[in-house]
Order: C-alpha cells, then structure tokens, then sequence
C-alpha cells in the first residue's frame, strides 16, 4: 500500500488574512496538519500544494515536501479542493511518483484525530467498490427545519413540507467535517464525484469539528481545542 498526503494551502485567504500561518494555541495553523501527517504513519510522503513562498518555507521547516509551485488558476477563490488534489497528482506522476492513495488533509485542521484519520483508510481497502472516505458528522438540529430571512428580516420555512413533523421523525443528515478526504489516485484522477454513493462516511462527533472559514469559526475553535485540551482528549 502506498499513499501520499496532501496539505492545500494557498496564500490568498481574504476571511481570515494568513490563516495558513496564523498561530493556533502557539503554533501555526498549517504545522499543526503537517505534523498530524507525518506523526501518522500512513503515508511515504506528505506535500504541500501552495502557491505561496512563506507557506512554502515554513512547510519545509515542518517536514513537508514542497515538489511544485500550486498554479496561480488554482489558488483563487474559486478553486476547488478536487482540482487542487488533481493538480498534486498529476505533477507527482509526472516526477515518477504514482500513490494507490492519496488523503487531502485541510491546513485548517486543529481539531483532527488520527483514530480517525487511520479509520478512513482502513474503510476504503476494506471496500474495493469505493473511491473516498471522508470525515463528516451529523448536523445539530434536523436541516428539514432550517429557517430563512426574506428581505424585510421576517423567518420563513427553508423547507414548508416539513413544518409540522416532528423532529425525531426526520432523517439525521450529516455534514462535511473538512478535516480530510480520503481516496483512491486514480478516483482523483477520473474526477470522481466526493459527494456521491462512490464514498464512505468517517463519522466524528460533533465536538471534534469546526470548519475554519470566518473569525467566529477560528474562535469557537479555539474553545473546543482548550476544553478538548482541560480534558486531556487531544490525540
């Protein structure tokens, strides 16, 4: 078995300036996934795809390869992880370096758990037919009871149909826990679709997840991270 670990990290986010860098309880955000990598086990390399320089040596400093410069069209706010993974992929087998597997693990990752990252690759060999695993958990509240605001401020019902069933009757609906993504190279490669019937779930409690985009993100995740901390469950 082979596999490879691949770190997106651009230079341009606009959210939350430098987040790559930021430090997280004292370190930077991105040496937090770098290590989590390469302290793992599971992969002969671990890469980072950036475009910018200081992300680019601070990686190095960390372990990581930095083997290619990320392309100035995938290192916009419009690149998706997909292509990003694709791109790796492609320049790594152009070097001689094909993987069986290849994992996208966020830069923006603090909370990840190699249980469950370990997890997600004991998924996909135990299941041939599938192309991904990847980490999600279960939304708060049912989503079939979601509330919107129209362009006075008044609520409406995101989903009318579902107003009058009771919320133990709805199906549990999960979300995308964007710490890592597991999957067959070649599934990278054919552009298979992540969100499909061709993936499997790692499932995480909702207590492990925060999703990093906005400053309120990066704060409630420094909350979970010190009570996670206090209690001595960090891996």
């Amino acid at each position: 078995m082979s596999a490879i670990a691949i770190i997106p990290a651009r230079g341009g986010s606009k959210r939350i300036p430098g987040k790559n860098l930021k430090p997280f309880d004292g370190v930077p955000m991105l040496a937090r996934s770098i290590d989590k990598a390469l302290s793992s086990g599971l992969f002969q390399r671990v890469v980072v795809s950036t475009d910018d320089p200081g992300i680019s040596e601070l990686a190095v400093a960390c372990g990581a390869e930095v083997p290619f410069v990320r392309p100035q069209a995938l290192a916009d706010d419009f690149a998706g992880t997909a292509a990003v993974i694709e791109h790796a992929l492609q320049a790594l087998q152009g070097q001689g370096q094909p993987f069986e597997y290849a994992c996208c693990i966020y830069a923006t990752a603090p909370l990840l758990q190699l249980r469950f990252l370990r997890q997600g690759l004991e998924l996909l060999e135990q299941r041939p037919d599938k192309s991904f695993a990847f980490s999600v958990c279960s939304f708060g509240f049912p989503v079939q009871r979601a509330l919107t605001l129209d362009e006075q401020g008044a609520l409406g019902a995101l989903y009318p149909e579902f107003r009058h069933v009771r919320s133990q009757d709805l199906p549990v609906a999960y979300q995308d826990a964007a710490q890592f993504y597991w999957g067959r190279s070649r599934a990278w490669l054919d552009g298979e679709a992540l969100f499909s019937s061709g993936s499997l779930p790692v499932i995480l409690p909702r207590h492990l997840v925060q999703d990093i985009d906005t400053e309120e993100d990066w704060r409630r995740a420094e909350y979970l991270y010190a009570a996670l901390k206090a209690g001595g469950e960090l891996e």
